[in-house]
């Protein structure tokens, strides 16, 4: 994991993941979960959503909480 994942009081590291909608040719980066490192280098995923468009993104997630305004693609 990077040096700049943020941590939960636990000390696991913790990425937000998003699902990605087009419309209107935009898009639009909806929370629907969060990952954890796990210690032997794999990461658990929980999802309260499941993309429709099957396209999801994982993100470090920064200290205000809230995804990097560059992060839309």
């Amino acid at each position: 994991m990077a040096d700049n994942t943020t941590k939960q009081a636990t000390g696991r590291s913790v990425r937000q993941v998003f699902a990605i909608a087009q419309r209107n040719g935009k898009s639009y980066w909806i929370r629907i979960g969060a990952a954890f490192a796990n210690q032997d280098g794999s990461e658990t995923v929980l999802l309260d959503a499941l993309p429709v468009s099957g396209r999801m993104q994982i993100r470090t997630a920064p200290e205000s909480g809230k995804p990097d305004a560059d992060a839309a693609s």
